[in-house]
């Protein structure tokens, strides 16, 4: 089955005539399926061809197969289905913007951060470009006639350098005018920090935000939590962050995960604001979501304001992330590594 989902317009009109048909479909069928239609759905196309297309490709690869809105705000969180059986997971959340949908580029991750669910099980494989936008046509069919999603963040399960020619297809496919047509400046894309694949961003002329996850102000702690840093010393890293500034005139965010006992205390906002003195940037900091296989601790109010003007003071833009979806397990992994525990106790 040929998945239509990933191509451009050329591609499919391109699909079409070798397969028989008038290339003027292709532009049709692609409206059709940015729109969110199956082929069912795609009314102006004749009742044959819509059998022929059901019996040799896809149009919509992901279902939504499981949502949960959070009781203390607008957000909500999906588990999306995949054609092969794996699954997962985006949060879709309403800020004064619009809305903002954060998508997955793998199923799993293999980068072994310690404070992230997703990495548990390891990288499973990695999603098509036309299952990233799959995730998004699903978030659109669920705000069907309120609204749609303006802005993407790439920070659910997966780390998307790794996956870096999908992610670049489903980049590029997200600005066609024909489809979803988000502007790439409404776009986040988190790294844990590759290195080699940073620099190749940078020469892509996709004016994509860079998140870079960042955690530690050294690279003895930033070993502790990210294998990663292991391959890819902090001082490479900003060298790559500086480059990507200098090549597309963007800003660089920050994650920073506030973890107790490990990269919280004053000393170590002091020698992170020395880091990155002179560089345009942001810090996010992102008070820990306790993992519970990791064994991993949260900190107090009283830790981050500490943090926040310590960095404040020395002239380090900085913010707290909002708290989103914590009565639904709103951080990456959860709630897959959740159902997919409850299938396999089902399976026992």
């Amino acid at each position: 089955m040929t998945e239509l989902t990933g191509m451009t317009p050329q591609e499919l009109q391109a699909w079409c005539a070798s397969s028989g048909l008038p290339a003027f479909r292709g532009k049709q069928i692609f409206r059709w399926i940015h729109q969110g239609a199956d082929f069912d759905g795609m009314t102006n196309l004749p009742l044959s061809l819509r059998e022929k297309l059901k019996a040799e490709a896809v149009a919509q690869p992901v279902q939504m197969v499981q949502e949960r809105r959070s009781q203390l705000d607008d957000t909500v969180k999906f588990l999306f289905g995949l054609r092969d059986g794996n699954c997962v997971e985006g949060v879709l959340m309403h800020y004064h913007h619009g809305y903002t949908l954060c998508i997955s580029t793998q199923v799993g991750c293999r980068m072994g951060c310690t404070f992230c669910a997703s990495t548990l099980d390891g990288c499973v494989r990695s999603l098509t470009a036309g299952e990233m936008l799959g995730e998004v046509l699903c978030a659109n069919r669920y705000l069907a006639g309120r609204d749609r999603v303006h802005n993407i963040v790439l920070m659910g399960s997966g780390e998307p350098l790794d996956n870096y020619d999908n992610v670049m297809r489903f980049l590029r496919l997200l600005r066609e005018e024909d489809g979803v047509n988000i502007g790439l400046r409404n776009v986040s894309l988190s790294t844990c920090g590759l290195v080699p694949r940073m620099y190749d961003l940078a020469e892509e002329n996709l004016p994509v935000t860079l998140s870079v996850s960042l955690h530690a102000p050294n690279d003895e702690i930033r070993r502790m939590t990210m294998p990663v840093a292991k391959v890819y010393p902090m001082e490479e890293l900003l060298a790559a962050c500086r480059n990507y500034i200098e090549k597309t005139g963007r800003r660089v965010v920050f994650e920073y995960a506030l973890v107790g006992g490990v990269n919280c205390e004053e000393k170590h906002a002091i020698e992170l604001a020395g880091r990155l003195r002179g560089m345009q940037c942001h810090v996010n900091l992102i008070p820990l979501n306790v993992v519970e296989e990791r064994g991993l601790q949260g900190v107090t109010e009283d830790t981050v304001r500490r943090f926040m003007r310590t960095l404040e003071d020395r002239h380090i833009s900085v913010t707290r992330r909002r708290e989103m979806g914590d009565d639904i397990e709103g951080a990456c992994g959860q709630l897959r590594r959740k159902t997919l525990q409850q299938a396999q106790g089902r399976e026992g």
